[in-house]
């Protein structure tokens, strides 16, 4: 038998303010959750924020930025701790010899940018923009084959070394952005050949990062796409190009950080 109409008014005004206080979370649970959070941000000079200014005086020759995604995401989310350890210049070596004590059994989020400076990304942005068009395309050659060669294995250490310090943690690996846009008008700069070659080395890092990631049961974030249209030479750059001080170069300025870097995070965490 169907309820009238009144009956079913009656029962709804009942139900639903108790179905409310079950399905919706309340403000100390989220509040909880977030506090609940051990956040360590590992890796890089794109991870420190090299290149957005704002760098932390107590953080040295590491320049780490209060502009840098890791800073961003803990001001905004306030987790019950935060460990900033990700370093300019840093190697798969480095996180492995110098980083790790930021991480814990307790330890729930980790953020990691690496592999670029192994691969001498440095060396061959030098090369290609200070040298020839042949030693550019030979040094990206040899960084390609150290990607698809080498690399591998050293980031499955780097990756074992890190789920054996914080076994609960959810890691987030992003890589990173292509640097130049293809066909884009620059006043000064290399050309299309020099920036095809650059590009095709960025691709060939996110293929190899993204499988060991996956790999080690990490979530591969790849930033190439949020960068779109904001390489180098595109009118609306969130990436440096040759500037002063020369370590910013070639790196993420603010907006990269803000408005790249971050939302990946995010997304993810």
């Amino acid at each position: 038998m169907r309820p009238s109409r009144a009956a079913s008014a009656v029962l709804a005004a009942l139900v639903l303010p108790w179905a409310a206080l079950v399905t919706a979370p309340s403000a100390g649970a989220a509040s909880g959750q977030a506090a609940a959070v051990r956040y360590a941000a590992l890796g890089d000079s794109y991870s420190a924020g090299v290149g957005a200014g704002g760098y932390l005086a107590s953080s040295g020759d590491c320049r780490r930025s209060t502009r840098s995604y890791p800073y961003l995401w803990n001001a905004s989310h306030t987790p019950a701790s935060f460990a900033f350890a990700a370093c300019s210049g840093a190697t798969t070596d480095d996180v492995l010899e110098r980083q790790l004590s930021a991480l814990g059994p307790d330890t729930t989020l980790i953020s990691i940018t690496i592999g670029g400076n192994d691969a001498g990304f440095s060396e061959v942005m030098s090369t290609c923009v200070l040298d020839t068009q042949s030693a550019c395309l030979s040094a990206v050659a040899g960084a390609r084959s150290f990607i698809s060669g080498a690399l591998p294995a050293r980031l499955d250490a780097t990756y074992a070394a890190i789920r054996a310090k914080a076994p609960r943690a959810h890691v987030v690996v992003l890589g990173y952005p292509r640097m130049y846009r293809i066909g884009g008008l620059c006043l000064l700069g290399i050309g299309d050949t020099r920036r095809s070659a650059v590009n095709a080395a960025a691709d060939d890092l996110a293929a190899v990062t993204a499988k060991r990631a996956a790999d080690a049961g990490f979530t591969f974030v790849d930033v190439r796409g949020v960068f779109s249209g904001h390489e180098i030479c595109s009118g609306a750059s969130w990436l440096n190009s040759a500037t002063l001080p020369v370590y910013e170069s070639y790196h993420p300025n603010r907006t990269g950080q803000a408005s790249g870097y971050l939302p990946s995070l995010a997304s993810a965490a």
